[in-house]
């Protein structure tokens, strides 16, 4: 970045160098702007000795930082934002603040803009230090502190240029030696048989590092075009983009679309609800059917296919292969239960892909099966527009309900003799259809209807959520209710006693576990209290890059040229009927795993490997790990360079949502900041010691009930002007009051001593005074 950029001044504006007569003001002004310091040539030699007069000699040249450059610089790219935008920041109840966007109309040309800015600070007798963005603007009152500050620009510039280079050069001569090293053992003897060549990553990395990706290669995904982009845009084509782009922001939450499946940055605090359009709502205009085709549909797609992918390599392709092999009528049957669509557009790729692996081993010919497609949509207007690129699709207005259905047999006028056999699903895509149910039974209701559904022999079941807290609640209730009411325990965990099971209560346990993303079958440890928990910041969450089609940026207000769009997402998913494969369970597998496995001869089971939950520290020399472990923690894990040269290199290439098999050096555990846990009226603080709990008394005045509340928390919201006058008029009252109250106290004193000596002088006297009648 040029400093040209970064600094202008108008040649409209006269020079205001300061003459002779000036000096105290020059002087006073270099105080005020420099603080303590001084550039070096600033002042001439009068100006100078004024200078050191009144304030002494300066402590050093004035550097970048004195004047707050490197403290408004963001040198980091920012998400471009479109010219009619702008941003507040609003206050939350729980004292966080949110940043909201708004429209900025547009009612002049930039020229006159920068005209009436040029005027302003021509009258005004300032030079404007603009700066490009991710800088603060600055007001240099004169050329010789425009030319100062512009020199200090350009160090901070070249200061910064030289320390990104040199990290630069550190990162890449480590790589370049890491490189240049023989890597051991597997690739040189199968290279030397077949004489093949190994792909690049293959070489370079451990190979259990390669099965561990949560992310594919390359890690930013493009969605298919010929299946999903291009007869979405020609169902657009009928709709003017301003319109389209409007019922998507009423529909959506407003600009940027927060209630859409990805979330905006910015906005993940704020309003932690649920999707803002559902496929199963049963009305839909003609525009919101569209709305939800240009918004709703690409996040979803990109989720979706990032948790399938990780679900295909943890299951293993022969779950998908065995069913294909079985010709016309093989495939799995599929239900899309709140994608829209989006779940089946990506279950055809991953199968896609299976296939294209079948004919290349020569182990499949001919057509793909096509297997069974659902999908929930419950408008009619949204079916007509998903029928023109979801073939073979039946659609469905709603989940069906078996749980409270009956046996269609016998007595009833359409049954046979033979009981109806009910519809099960070998995979199931159940996204946002937790978040939106409010009570807790809604939802187990609405899990024991999905559970029902899924196919007992090895059926899957993912649940997806909005990357919030809120959403990760979701899915964590879910992950608690399957493993505490559906599943049998894994090995070596406690199971419950025989006498506790009552069938009126409880359902018959029975074989799964847990594909994805967690290792362990125990509490999760970012969900040791179940329910809301208020000031959550750590939550189980992953993302997924995309290329971002063009008419989905433009619901974005985004611009043509920014096409990549990120989506975040929290999920499960469960297979059910098929146990864990490897009974090394909690704090064994967590051991075997930090002594790694680089030179281990028994490949790990993947699903017993600590998986990153955040993205990687990388420092010079080590790499910092957080992980989620197989014994249900959250460590920290240090992977230096002196542990090893392979594990050093794939620790500083590993992401977010990997799993980790070659170890560490060191670990802690780190603390998760789960929140202050669900609101209970102060009964956890009173017990503890704290505050004292809230307590309410209820009144009846004048034939109303009233309620007061004791030991209420204070409203930290600041006072308006008029609630501050009328408190101000209260105390004045109170106080006037408390004076009256004092002095009439006083003057009941006084009587009452007069009146005491009065009886007093009489009873010595022994004589009665006789007082008129007028004087009482």
């Amino acid at each position: 970045m040029s400093s040209s950029r970064l600094l202008r001044h108008s040649s409209s504006i006269e020079d205001q160098e300061d003459s002779s007569g000036d000096i105290e003001k020059v002087v006073r002004e270099t105080k005020q702007r420099f603080r303590d310091t001084l550039p070096r040539g600033y002042l001439n030699e009068q100006e100078y000795a004024l200078y050191e007069r009144l304030y002494g000699p300066p402590l050093r040249e004035t550097e970048p930082e004195d004047v707050g450059i490197p403290a408004h610089a963001d040198m980091s790219p920012g998400i471009p934002r479109s010219d009619d935008e702008g941003t507040l920041l609003r206050e939350l109840e729980s004292g966080e603040f949110e940043e909201v966007v708004y429209k900025v109309e547009k009612q002049l040309e930039e020229s006159d803009l920068a005209q009436d800015a040029a005027s302003s600070a021509e009258k005004n007798g300032h030079r404007l230090v603009e700066k490009a963005p991710g800088y603060v603007d600055m007001v240099a009152r004169s050329r010789r502190e425009h030319e100062a500050l512009q020199r200090l620009v350009q160090d901070f510039e070249a200061a910064q240029k030289t320390a990104n280079r040199v990290e630069d050069e550190v990162a890449i001569d480590e790589e370049e030696q890491m490189e240049a090293e023989e890597l051991p053992y597997w690739p040189p003897e199968e290279v030397e048989e077949t004489g093949e060549r190994e792909p690049g990553e293959t070489r370079r990395f451990h190979c259990y590092t390669l099965d561990g990706r949560f992310h594919g290669s390359p890690v930013e995904i493009s969605l298919p075009r010929d299946e999903f982009i291009s007869p979405i845009r020609e169902l657009l084509e009928r709709t003017h983009v301003k319109h389209v782009k409007e019922a998507a922001e009423t529909a959506f939450g407003g600009r940027g679309l927060p209630t859409s499946p990805s979330t905006p940055e910015g906005m993940k605090n704020g309003r932690m609800g649920g999707v803002g359009l559902p496929p199963d709502q049963r009305h839909m205009t003609e525009i919101e059917a569209d709305a939800f085709l240009a918004s709703y549909l690409p996040p979803a797609y990109a989720s979706i296919v990032s948790i399938m992918s990780e679900v295909r390599k943890r299951v293993g392709s022969d779950w998908i292969q065995s069913r294909l092999k079985q010709g016309r009528d093989g495939g799995l049957s599929v239900l899309d239960a709140g994608a829209g669509g989006a779940g089946l557009v990506a279950w055809e790729q991953i199968a896609k892909a299976e296939w294209d692996l079948l004919e290349e081993k020569g182990e499949a010919r001919g057509p793909q099966p096509t297997g069974k497609k659902t999908v929930i949509a419950a408008s009619d207007r949204l079916r007509h527009r998903l029928k023109n690129f979801l073939h073979d699709t039946t659609f469905l207005p709603r989940l069906p309900d078996y749980e409270h259905s009956g046996k269609m047999q016998g007595e009833h006028l359409d049954a046979g003799s033979k009981p109806q056999t009910r519809k099960s699903f070998d995979l199931i895509i159940a996204s946002h259809l937790f978040l939106k149910e409010k009570q807790d039974h809604y939802r187990q209701a609405v899990l024991n209807n999905l559970w029902s559904l899924l196919n007992k022999d090895g059926g899957v079941l993912i649940v997806i959520e909005k990357a919030h807290p809120r959403g990760f609640e979701a899915v964590a209730h879910v992950r608690d209710s399957i493993l505490n009411q559906f599943l049998l325990p894994q090995a070596g965990e406690a199971q419950g006693r025989p006498e506790e099971f009552n069938p009126a209560y409880h359902r018959e346990l029975e074989q799964g576990h847990i594909i994805a993303p967690c290792s362990n079958h125990g509490a999760c440890p970012m969900y040791k209290e179940a329910g809301k928990s208020k000031g959550r910041r750590d939550y189980c969450h992953f993302s997924q890059r995309f290329v971002r089609p063009q008419f989905y940026a433009q619901m974005l207000g985004k611009q043509a040229n920014n096409n990549q769009g990120e989506v975040e997402f929290s999920y499960v998913a469960f297979r059910r009927g098929v146990p864990k494969s490897s009974n090394t369970t909690g704090k064994e597998a967590t051991e075997q795993a930090f002594q790694g496995f680089e030179h281990s001869e028994l490949a790990p089971d993947m699903q017993t490997l600590p998986r990153l939950v955040l993205p990687p520290l990388k420092r010079k020399g080590h790499v910092t790990l957080d992980l989620c472990t197989p014994e249900g923690k959250i460590e920290r894990w240090t992977v230096p360079k002196s542990l090893s040269k392979l594990a050093y290199h794939d620790a500083r290439k590993s992401r977010w949502g990997d799993l980790w098999a070659l170890g560490a050096k060191t670990r802690v555990l780190r603390n998760v900041r789960a929140g202050n846990g669900p609101d209970d009226g102060g009964r956890r603080a009173a017990a503890a010691g704290g505050k004292k709990a809230r307590k309410v008394e209820l009144s009846m005045d004048e034939g109303r009930l009233s309620a007061s509340e004791k030991n209420a928390p204070r409203d930290r919201r600041p006072k308006s002007k008029a609630a501050k006058q009328r408190d101000l008029m209260k105390e004045l009252f109170d106080a006037e009051a408390e004076e009256e109250a004092a002095l009439d106290e006083e003057l009941d004193e006084e009587a009452e001593a007069e009146l005491q000596e009065l009886e007093g002088r009489v009873g010595k006297e022994g004589q009665t005074v006789s007082t008129p009648v007028s004087q009482i």
